[in-house]
């Protein structure tokens, strides 16, 4: 009984640690340099990527092979983002954390 009732409360806070991981995996990647979750710095705003994102099938994916080539412009900004080199899982952790922004 006690494994069940630690299993759940575990499951339950899943979401929370994941958000706190891709926020720290950003950081470690220095991300949040030109990035923040609710205003643009030299990048869009988090929240503004994940509304762009919405609905969209294969968002997941997209957002890592972007970031992976780098993108010039299609924000509207004079700064391209250079290519990242970031392994599969913690980009994979980055781009979830950014697409659930609200």
């Amino acid at each position: 009984m006690r494994l069940r009732i630690a299993c759940v409360l575990f499951a339950l806070a899943m979401p929370a640690l994941a958000a706190e991981d891709g926020k720290a995996i950003a950081a470690k990647y220095n991300c949040l340099a030109c990035h923040s979750v609710d205003q643009k710095i030299v990048g869009p705003a988090y929240k503004d990527v994940a509304a762009r994102y919405k609905g969209q099938k294969d968002a997941e994916q997209m957002l890592m092979n972007e970031v992976r080539a780098g993108v010039k412009g299609k924000w509207g900004g004079p700064v391209a983002m250079p290519p990242q080199v970031i392994g599969d899982q913690d980009l994979r952790t980055i781009v979830r954390w950014v697409l659930s922004q609200k």
